[in-house]
């Protein structure tokens, strides 16, 4: 019995009893196998109206073209507030189709478009390449997006786990490179720190579900091609050992009181008040690492969710919109 299920939201306790340990992956090709089934499995999405398109846009200099999938809510003139989407899967696995479902719902929540990016995956592109590529995507949406009758003074940037992590890290490469201006940084249960489950002390409670000790090291040692946790961590790789963090994009954190990334998440956000970020934290109970995807009917899960999309509506409010565009442009 996991010691922890007695503090698992009612909800995802006959989950836990019905998947058990298949919920956890071994090893970089059973988590991709693993997520490239949930991808098959997602049911057609429903007629929500929103429009989805796939192009391949310029990405770092000498690396391949980047794959994006870009998301447009229905019936709502521009220019619009874009968000920049980066999905998870620890580094190591998944792709800009996973997260179809939560670009679709933000899309129309909060009322914006949605950027999601294919960035490289690790082990077989490490450090900086995936960051590259994510950083390539935000200067081309910065660059074209008004072609898109996007309004490029109003985006954020963010994601799920592995894409939280990348956020963060990408908001520090936009200070120190003076690159594009962003309104926040959503980090949603993200992954900052390859010293969680490495070598810092293990807490008792999380890490059970879905994300464990085990994979977080296997995560992180494919991406930086070094020992996670270990002091030869390239600097700058891990948004959690960078020592300044002042001048950064406002931040906003939720995450899982069970999570293995609860504690990294809870530092992070105090060492970002402690440098003068505005930043806004979540510790949801019950809700371990994933699960308001596996039970989005949850009220925790509802929460999760919800909480996001407030927090980009009151940032996009919060800048001037540009006016309205007479149409769409052409890229060429």
């Amino acid at each position: 019995m996991p010691r922890s299920r007695h503090l698992v939201m009612p909800e995802a306790r006959a989950l836990l009893d019905m998947y058990g340990s298949a919920l956890n992956a071994e090893n970089v090709a059973g988590l991709r196998a693993m997520m490239k089934a949930l991808i098959e499995s997602m049911p057609t999405p429903p007629d929500d109206g929103v429009k989805v398109e796939e192009r391949r846009i310029p990405g770092p200099a000498g690396a391949p073209d980047v794959r994006v999938l870009i998301y447009t809510p229905p019936g709502i003139a521009g220019p619009l507030p874009v968000h920049l989407d980066i999905h998870g899967g620890g580094y190591i696995a998944g792709s800009a189709d996973i997260d179809n479902v939560l670009c679709r719902q933000l899309c129309t929540a909060v009322g914006c478009a949605v950027v999601s990016v294919d960035y490289r995956l690790a082990p077989e592109v490490q450090y900086p390449g995936a960051l590259e590529d994510c950083y390539a995507a935000l200067q081309w949406l910065h660059r074209q997006g008004a072609a898109l009758v996007f309004d490029t003074t109003r985006i954020t940037i963010g994601g799920e786990s592995a894409g939280g992590g990348h956020g963060a890290a990408m908001a520090i490469m936009i200070r120190d490179r003076g690159g594009p201006k962003i309104l926040l940084q959503l980090l949603g249960q993200p992954m900052l720190d390859d010293r969680t489950g490495s070598t810092s002390e293990p807490h008792p409670y999380t890490g059970e579900f879905v994300w464990t000790p085990h994979l977080n090291r296997i995560g992180w040692t494919s991406l930086l091609g070094v020992e996670a946790g270990s002091a030869a961590v390239p600097a700058g790789a891990v948004a959690a050992r960078v020592e300044d963090l002042s001048g950064l994009a406002p931040a906003f954190i939720v995450v899982g009181a069970l999570d293995l990334f609860v504690e990294e998440a809870i530092e992070y956000a105090r060492r970002l008040m402690r440098a003068g970020v505005p930043t806004e934290l979540h510790v949801l109970p019950g809700a371990f690492h994933g699960s308001a995807s596996l039970v989005p009917d949850a009220l925790v899960s509802v929460a999760y969710f919800r909480l996001q999309y407030e927090a980009l509506k009151r940032a996009f409010a919060a800048a001037p919109s540009r006016p309205p565009l007479q149409g769409p442009k052409s890229l060429t």
